[in-house]
């Protein structure tokens, strides 16, 4: 499941209750935990990538100056600007796509993408647009499914990638991305991630997902 995906302003009203519901189920098994270690100690102008319905938002403490808050699909960006609306720290909710972030040059000490590049168009493109809303030193949090290291479950999920299984059922969702070495390959320097093994809901496969802090040189 993702929390975000293609282009601005793209209607998937079914996705987008699914999600609604579904991400309740992924918070209470460990999602809520995975959030909070993601943006512990996050500071400054922050650009959310993929916002979704907002889950990320009683996350961001008073050391986090503002948050632009970018979603592309009207269902989930309306739900983002209610949890926008309760947050302790100011969130601005805005329509955008992840390729073409409406941020300035170098402006923003920190970027977050959950549950977001496995499913844009062009992960490098993407990246590379993060890179750039980031100023020298700035910091990509992420929190993103990726490929398994070991077999069967790697072929596996090459599998429901490639037959298009898995993105249909998830909004997009690539499960088969090297998201860690696309991240690396984008130009960022990873400070840090580890590796787990998560299920949202007792009906989904545990699959591999990652969390960590990347830096712009």
């Amino acid at each position: 499941m993702t929390d975000t995906q293609g282009s601005t302003d793209l209607p998937r009203p079914r996705f987008a209750r699914l999600y609604l519901r579904a991400s309740q189920s992924d918070e209470r098994r460990g999602g809520t935990e995975h959030r909070r270690l993601m943006l512990a100690g996050v500071r400054g102008a922050v650009v959310e990538v993929g916002a979704g319905n907002g889950l990320n938002f009683p996350h961001y403490t008073e050391a986090v100056s503002e948050v632009i808050a970018v979603e592309p699909e009207p269902t989930l960006r309306a739900a983002a600007e209610t949890a926008a609306a309760q947050a302790s720290i100011p969130i601005r909710v805005i329509s955008g796509v992840a390729e073409a972030l409406p941020v300035e040059d170098a402006s923003m000490d920190a970027a977050v993408a959950s549950l977001v590049l496995c499913s844009v168009p062009d992960q490098q493109q993407a990246l590379g647009e993060i890179r750039r809303a980031l100023r020298p030193g700035g910091e990509l949090r992420f929190y993103e499914h990726v490929i398994a290291t070991t077999q069967p479950r790697r072929a596996l999920l090459q599998f429901a990638d490639r037959s298009g299984i898995w993105p249909w059922i998830a909004g997009g969702c690539h499960p088969a991305r090297d998201t860690l070495a696309a991240i690396r390959q984008a130009g960022f320097d990873i400070q840090s991630h580890q590796r787990i093994m998560f299920a949202g809901s007792r009906l989904e496969p545990a699959i591999p997902y990652v969390i960590g802090t990347a830096r712009r040189p």
